[in-house]
């Protein structure tokens, strides 16, 4: 059997570099909820990001304070997985460099950094930076599309080396339109019937995909509703192209990590593809009587990634073989 590693076989060096993300970005503002989503964390594993929100969920006039408690949660023996962000507060905030550089102070850099409400590629370029500046440079950057002008720059955005990941922001986006999209666009299944919604969100998602970086799909707001969110999930990753999705709930981390996560039935069919191309020396073979070569190779050695990356503990596991020989996990 080859042992050259899918990685080596099916991709070149830059496409190697790009990984993915966990599927979920759990977003908490109030200490005791920030606190349980770490611990939650902790507990199933680095399979969701939390993100230590200092914008809209910080108190008003606050902001410092929650950047130092942000500060001491990034050194808390909860961050066991180094898989927590930190949402800043916009470039053109006062208190925009105080709390960044709060932040940066941790002993535990941040896993991301995400600007809210950038107008375009100049502010993120301004944003990196400034961020640069007070040794961020390490640090990947994340930012909202939630103005029209972000938008417009979209593909630009995305292409900027320092940008690992494009969120969508719904609730601003349909408040920067004055009234013309209504407030039914805002939540549940309505962000999925207006025509400008949906046309940002494909842009967003196009994108990301183009420039090989994350596309993650917006909140929902009913988090009560479990299988009105695992019908969100599913249309924003199997119809929009989303891998990656924001929770606003504890009880919304598992839904989305389950419908974001490929079906035992796709990863069955990964592993006898791969495993046949593998000793085949990567030429084409042919499988269930369909003929594969490196074009499909990529495709399921992704989602081979994604079943491993959604993998938590307590659930569905892939087998130890294929953890040991492909994974280096045991």
């Amino acid at each position: 059997m080859s042992s050259i590693h899918p990685r080596e076989a099916l991709f070149d060096p830059e496409e190697r570099a790009a990984t993915f993300l966990p599927v979920c970005d759990h977003y908490a503002g109030v200490e005791a909820r920030m606190r349980k989503s770490l611990q939650l964390q902790a507990e199933l594993g680095p399979v969701f990001d939390v993100t230590l929100d200092n914008e809209d969920g910080a108190p008003v006039g606050a902001e410092l304070e929650q950047a130092h408690l942000i500060r001491e949660l990034l050194d808390s023996a909860d961050n066991r997985h180094g898989r927590v962000g930190v949402r800043l507060l916009p470039l053109d905030h006062r208190h925009f460099a105080d709390v960044a550089g709060i932040v940066l102070r941790a002993t535990r850099a941040p896993a991301y950094l995400m600007l809210p409400k950038p107008r375009g590629l100049a502010e993120v370029q301004r944003a990196a930076t400034a961020l640069d500046a007070l040794g961020a440079t390490a640090i990947p950057l994340h930012a909202l599309i939630e103005t029209h002008g972000a938008l417009r720059e979209v593909f630009a955005m995305a292409a900027h080396p320092r940008i690992e990941s494009l969120s969508f922001g719904l609730m601003d986006f349909v408040s920067a339109h004055r009234g013309a999209i209504r407030s039914s666009a805002m939540a549940g299944a309505g962000q999925f019937d207006h025509p400008l919604v949906v046309r940002a969100k494909l842009e967003i998602a196009a994108a990301c995909h183009a420039a090989a970086k994350t596309p993650s799909h917006c909140v929902f707001t009913e988090f009560k509703d479990t299988a009105a969110l695992r019908a969100a999930a599913d249309m924003a990753g199997q119809l929009l192209g989303y891998t990656r999705m924001w929770s606003i709930h504890p009880s919304q981390i598992r839904p989305i990590v389950e419908a974001f996560s490929p079906t035992a039935a796709e990863t069955e069919q990964a592993i006898g593809i791969l495993q046949a191309a593998q000793a085949a020396q990567w030429a084409p073979v042919r499988h269930a009587n369909q003929l594969h070569d490196r074009a499909s190779y990529r495709y399921w050695w992704q989602l081979l990634e994604r079943a491993e990356l959604t993998s938590f503990r307590g659930g569905p596991q892939l087998p130890a073989e294929v953890r040991a020989d492909w994974f280096g996990a045991a």
